[in-house]
């Protein structure tokens, strides 16, 4: 949505659901015919005419007797000023509606000077000062019964907390929507779609579809809301109709449809288009910058001007004097604080985005690797396949040795699938479900098992429990298998003779499950190392890292912890620890 259009709803919506002393007035041709006029001009941004309709209709007010209306379309030049970039004269007259309704003792409107003061804060870059300014309107709503019009103030707080604080944005939409169902049922429709386009940025998008559905239902029923069409673009988006998200974006969203593109191109992983919107997005920002800082320069060499010219006649008054231009200079500090912030703010999304390419080479990397230590064996497995097919060209003998290695090879193609399967695993961070009941001596036995047929005759496979065969588990039972597996396969890669040991033992609290093996060992100082993925300390070994780190994270999604036993020199032997439930 354009600055404009947001600016102007919210400064209407602060006269759309209060009642007044008067009302004949409302529906009189003549209040109309001024009401719109102003209204067309606004909307146009045509300053000929919108400043003289709206000094007509303030006229109009004042003879009415109105003086929240008024003072509503008071706050509506300060918005016009604002969306014409003219940052300082919206500011003075921001302060000098602030100074007036103090002197007139008009408190019951003291808000609006404050939600002023927020929105000129915001575009500054002052997010912090908006929301004190906006928590301080609210307070004074309150105190005065103004029930209906606070929900579009939470929003403006909303808008501002949602990067900071998820938390704090949603308690306030929940607020928001809590106050609008008694005093303002109109806009609930508006909050909750608000709601669901804050799923979207956090990356909740399971939530952002199941909002996106409740948006259309209303819509059907003939609701609205202003953030429609932000619903439209970002569901295209997930639908992966980048082009089309984009198109719409960019003739629907205005300015805010920059930031919006940015986005659509990171998710579909199209990074030098994303890179070209972002950085079409830092220009834009920059130039609104660069226009709010002259515009400020501008309004102080005015006053300066002015100063000097009555120096004279003045005198008397140039304490005073000086204190406005310490102020002034306040604010173009701040206002070039806020610049190089900005600037700063934009190199570091650079070097983000520089990781991001980084990240893409690795992963193109890492397919390739894969795909490399895939093919080796099922060019094996084939090549193999084709010589066993015909009896001619082989023995007896030589065919079982062929089917004996397209075994082993079947398996570690097996394994590596396994270890990219659990990618997807390693990155979660749920607590696994623990719903099996499972008689672990059976389990580890059968897991040896499927290792005999794949181990040379020089390798002794050994089980050693303290459990009795009926001794059950309360486990995941596919992650258990898992994790065991990630360590029989460690083992059975580096030991060639030897054996490989699977023992099972448990205390009052601990069930305890440990890999041993006779091979090359694994020096102390790497027993935290390898359990970092792609980590292998031996480059020629066949797989790609993820074993032991698969094994720990599942033992730590399990409640538990997998650990190298650093004491132990023949080899290595590695401990699973898992809490028993009571």
């Amino acid at each position: 949505m354009k600055l404009k259009q947001l600016l102007l709803a919210l400064a209407l919506m602060l006269a759309s659901n209060t009642v007044y002393a008067v009302e004949d007035y409302k529906t009189s041709a003549e209040f109309i015919a001024l009401r719109d006029s102003m209204h067309h001009a606004f909307n146009d941004g045509d300053s000929l005419r919108f400043f003289p309709a709206l000094k007509n209709l303030e006229d109009y007010l004042l003879k009415q007797n109105d003086m929240h209306a008024y003072y509503t379309q008071r706050c509506n030049e300060i918005v016009f000023q604002m969306n014409q970039q003219r940052i300082y004269e919206a500011y003075k007259l921001a302060q000098q509606l602030s100074k007036e309704l103090r002197e007139k003792k008009l408190d019951k409107e003291m808000y609006m000077a404050l939600n002023m003061m927020g929105h000129i804060n915001r575009y500054c870059g002052n997010g912090q000062k908006a929301k004190e300014n906006w928590y301080d309107a609210i307070k004074m709503m309150e105190k005065e019964g103004y029930w209906a019009n606070i929900p579009p103030i939470y929003m403006n707080i909303v808008n501002v907390a949602l990067d900071d604080s998820p938390e704090e944005a949603d308690s306030l939409l929940t607020l928001a929507k809590k106050i609008s169902q008694v005093h303002s049922p109109e806009r609930v429709f508006d909050i909750e779609t608000r709601q669901t386009l804050s799923y979207y940025y956090r990356g909740d998008y399971n939530k952002f579809l199941e909002g996106y559905k409740a948006y259309k239902e209303g819509e059907a029923k003939g609701l609205s809301s202003v953030h429609g069409r932000s619903m439209e673009v970002y569901y295209l988006a997930l639908q992966g109709k980048t082009d089309e998200a984009v198109k719409l974006a960019k003739e629907e969203l205005g300015d805010e449809g920059k930031e919006a593109i940015t986005q659509i191109y990171e998710k579909a992983g199209r990074w030098k288009e994303a890179f070209m919107a972002f950085k079409e997005e830092k220009a834009a920002s920059d130039s609104i910058d660069n226009v709010v800082l002259i515009n400020s320069m501008e309004g102080i060499e005015e006053q300066i001007k002015l100063y000097e010219s009555e120096h004279a006649i003045y005198r008397a008054r140039m304490i005073g004097a000086i204190g406005v231009v310490l102020l002034l200079i306040l604010l173009i500090v701040a206002l070039i604080y806020i610049v190089q912030t900005r600037k700063k703010h934009m190199t570091e999304l650079k070097k983000a985005y520089r990781r991001a390419m980084e990240s893409e080479k690795m992963k193109a990397a890492f397919i390739q690797n894969i795909s490399h230590e895939i093919r080796t064996p099922l060019n094996i497995i084939s090549g193999f396949a084709q010589v066993i097919a015909n009896p001619d060209l082989t023995e007896a003998d030589e065919r079982e040795n062929m089917a004996e290695v397209m075994q082993k090879n079947a398996h570690h193609v097996t394994a590596l699938i396994d270890e990219i399967i659990g990618l997807s695993l390693i990155e979660s961070t749920d607590q696994m479900s623990r719903d099996d009941n499972l008689k672990i001596n059976e389990a580890l036995r059968a897991q040896l098992q499927e290792y005999k047929e794949v181990l040379p005759p020089s390798i002794e496979l050994q089980f050693q429990s303290t459990l009795s065969d009926e001794f059950t588990f309360l486990t995941n039972a596919n992650m258990l298998k898992r994790i065991v597996s990630a360590l029989m396969e460690n083992a059975s890669k580096y030991t060639k003779e030897g054996h490989i040991a699977l023992r099972a033992d448990k205390d009052d609290a601990i069930l305890s499950i440990c890999v041993e093996d006779t091979g090359c060992g694994i020096p102390e100082s790497e027993a935290e190392h390898i359990f970092e993925r792609f980590v292998k300390l031996d480059s020629f070994k066949e797989g790609i890292g993820l074993g032991l780190p698969l094994s720990r994270k599942l033992a730590e999604q399990l409640g538990g912890i997998v650990t190298l036993d650093t004491s132990y020199k023949n080899g290595a032997r590695f401990y699973v620890k898992l809490p028993i439930q009571q």
